[in-house]
């Protein structure tokens, strides 16, 4: 196993202007420079998980799997990024740790629970970050910060290693400021992906979506504008779908943090007031929810069909303001459009385009579940033709 060394003064720390980093670290190689998320194991540090309670823990002994595939493979972990306590909030915003500042629009959250690997990449600080997505984790912060980020298929990275130890939703996945970022870590993280071409009869189909006019109308320009062929579906479920995911990640989280109640020592007010929730979850409404997703599942493969891929906001709204990040209604809103393919376990990728005197134009794009490299093939083609057909950037 590869050993940890705490950055020293000759190597100084990271110049981390937008406060992306909950420790630093200098681990692998010196090939791309990353940070993966505070919930990780290292090896010698205790696992935080933007947490004082878990802050007290004992050391890790092991690298978790993604961590050591990363070091294995050559690149540069420069630190362990701050995120929203025990990856169960969607603002990223931490009273104890610290709460890294969105570098896009720092008046704005930078989305959670992955906020310190977003803010890392669109800074500039590392070249990628790995993160976790249960409901949107990964391409809520991206889409706030304007990067791109995947959540692979359920399953396909190892979360060995990885806090909270068990779930039916979370998935390690990759943010960078490109795809062909995100194809080079990939490789080194999920056994078997090689990127490839996108199917040749690949086709997009937009799916209608309930959002603010100020996302719908340039999402819809910049489709409108670039793309010929495709049409326009519907997933009836999906709203069920977003309140199943919601259902059974609180269950989940209930089932694996329960022995912190009734004080919840060191745990932030607003984790602990879900956590007080999720506990009277029944058992039944929990299968249920789990029915809703299988359900929902086999009506996105219908859609994808062989080849097709599903394109959609990330967002239904521009992220909120920090100053009103407490309003809950507001920021879980922030999901409605990712959270219901982690009840499905498809993967799903977010992209920016630039929109001039505002923030970017995010698309999500859904594939088949375990297409992972056509679906980044795909996403690459569409970015090409875009910026071909109108300049829009990522």
């Amino acid at each position: 196993m590869s050993t940890l060394s705490l950055l020293s003064e000759s190597r100084p720390e990271p110049f981390d202007p937008f406060g992306a980093l909950a420790v630093s670290l200098s681990l692998g190689g010196d090939g791309l420079r990353g940070v993966v998320k505070d919930n990780f194991d290292v090896a010698g540090l205790s696992t935080s998980c933007g947490s004082a309670r878990f802050a007290r823990s004992d050391a890790a002994v092991r690298n978790a799997d993604v961590v050591q595939a990363l070091v294995a493979g050559g690149a540069h972990l420069i630190g362990r990024a701050r995120m929203h306590e025990l990856a169960y909030g969607v603002t990223g915003i931490n009273h104890w740790s610290g709460s890294p500042l969105n570098p896009a629009a720092p008046e704005r959250i930078p989305g959670g629970s992955s906020s310190g690997c977003a803010v890392a990449v669109a800074s500039g600080l590392a070249d990628f970050a790995i993160g976790t997505d249960t409901g949107g984790s990964i391409r809520v912060p991206a889409a706030c910060c304007g990067i791109v980020g995947l959540k692979p298929s359920f399953g396909l990275v190892s979360r060995d290693g990885v806090h909270p130890r068990r779930s039916s939703l979370d998935c390690v996945g990759v943010m960078g400021r490109d795809l062909a970022t995100i194809n080079q870590i990939m490789r080194l993280i999920a056994p078997g992906y090689s990127a490839q071409m996108a199917p040749a009869a690949s086709a997009i189909r937009v799916l209608r979506t309930q959002a603010d006019p100020e996302i719908l109308e340039p999402f819809y320009k910049l489709i409108n504008s670039a793309v010929c062929e495709g049409d326009i579906v519907e997933l009836p479920q999906m709203r069920g779908a977003f309140e199943a995911g919601v259902l059974l990640i609180a269950a989940e989280m209930w089932e694996e943090y329960s022995w912190l109640a009734p004080d919840f020592d060191g745990v932030g007010d607003d984790v602990a007031q879900r956590l007080r929730r999720a506990e009277s979850i029944s058992n039944a409404q929990a299968q249920a929810a789990q029915a809703v997703g299988q359900d929902f599942a086999s009506d996105v493969d219908a859609l994808l069909g062989t080849d097709d891929f599903l394109v959609l906001p990330t967002l239904p709204c521009v992220p909120p303001l920090v100053r009103d990040a407490g309003n809950s209604t507001a920021t879980l809103r922030l999901t409605e459009l990712v959270r219901p393919f982690n009840l499905s376990g498809h993967p799903a990728l977010t992209l920016p385009f630039a929109k001039e005197g505002g923030l970017p134009t995010n698309v999500q794009i859904v594939g088949r579940r375990g297409k992972d490299a056509e679906l980044c093939a795909f996403a690459a083609r569409f970015a090409a033709r875009i910026n071909q057909k109108i300049g829009a950037r990522l």
